[in-house]
């Protein structure tokens, strides 16, 4: 069941913006609902197409938290939303921090994580504290499907043809494999083939992750396994499949994809469908039930 939207009309919404297509359906979603928009565009991820949907847009560096919050209060946004991947190898790289230099928010909120290492940099505990940094200053932090619910898989076949017997037994192996990565706070993506792993998804993301099996399995043939962690916070990092994530497994050579219905994110649905299809790809939907995926057995039969 996807949630019902929440009444926008007259609201300003924040949307803290990263890379990919994501924000953008968020924001058409808030327009679509009569609501404003105050977005904020991570400096070197965010698409261009964004300006045009924003009542008032800027720019920040990832780690300029205290401006990104000044700038959602001055428009009237009090709830805001993050929505789009940040490329965590970005912070890593050489003379990251000099684009990404933190305000004094920012040094706050990080300085445990980075300077004094107090605290891990796993994803959970980086958005994590972003979020409650937000929230002490008067800002809270949504799911981005409290605004845009349409986009949240729902269980099924979504693209493509039935699974095969076998590729069901590689779904089944894949998704507790991906739930355990998940429980462990390193990634969201596996890829199986004939019950044996060929590469787990960590801090390259899900496409190179996807991409790598492709390169130790030229012949092609896996399945794909995208799932939320089990202690997923829902304001945050929920697993997001785009044209991206078609390009990466037809690059690969990849048959199917399963994903969580209800707790997955599918950008521009519909074209996405019909791009799978085309290619021979299989994108199925699941529910968690038991600790294996309910509805693998059924897509076969359907």
């Amino acid at each position: 069941m996807r949630p019902e939207p929440c009444p926008l009309a007259g609201e300003t919404v924040g949307i803290l913006a990263g890379w990919g297509r994501y924000p953008v359906a968020v924001a058409e979603a808030i327009r679509r609902r009569g609501g404003r928009t105050a977005i904020l565009a991570i400096r070197s991820h965010a698409d261009a197409e964004l300006e045009s949907l924003a009542d008032a847009y800027g720019t920040v560096g990832v780690a300029e938290i205290g401006g990104a919050i000044g700038f959602f209060r001055r428009h009237g946004a009090l709830r805001a939303t993050m929505a789009g991947k940040i490329h965590k190898t970005t912070l890593f790289a050489h003379g990251a921090w000099v684009r990404h230099l933190p305000d004094w928010t920012g040094l706050r909120t990080f300085w445990p994580h980075f300077v004094s290492r107090r605290r891990d940099n796993r994803d959970d505990s980086l958005l994590g504290a972003i979020a409650a940094a937000f929230d002490a200053g008067g800002v809270r932090i949504c799911p981005a499907t409290d605004f845009a619910p349409e986009l949240l898989a729902t269980a099924g076949v979504f693209a493509g043809r039935a699974l095969s017997a076998r590729e069901e037994q590689d779904a089944a192996f894949g998704w507790r494999l991906a739930k355990e990565l998940g429980r462990l706070d390193i990634g969201q993506t596996v890829v199986v083939k004939d019950r044996a792993p060929l590469a787990l998804e960590a801090i390259e993301g899900t496409d190179e992750c996807i991409r790598r099996a492709g390169r130790l399995c030229p012949t092609g043939g896996m399945v794909v396994v995208k799932v939320a962690k089990p202690q997923q916070d829902l304001r945050f990092d929920m697993p997001t499949i785009g044209s991206g994530t078609l390009d990466s497994l037809a690059a690969a050579r990849a048959r199917v994809l399963v994903i969580e219905a209800g707790r997955t994110i599918l950008v521009d649905g519909p074209s996405l469908a019909a791009a799978a299809a085309r290619a021979g790809i299989t994108i199925v939907s699941c529910c968690d039930a038991a600790g294996l995926p309910e509805g693998i057995a059924s897509a076969r039969a359907a």
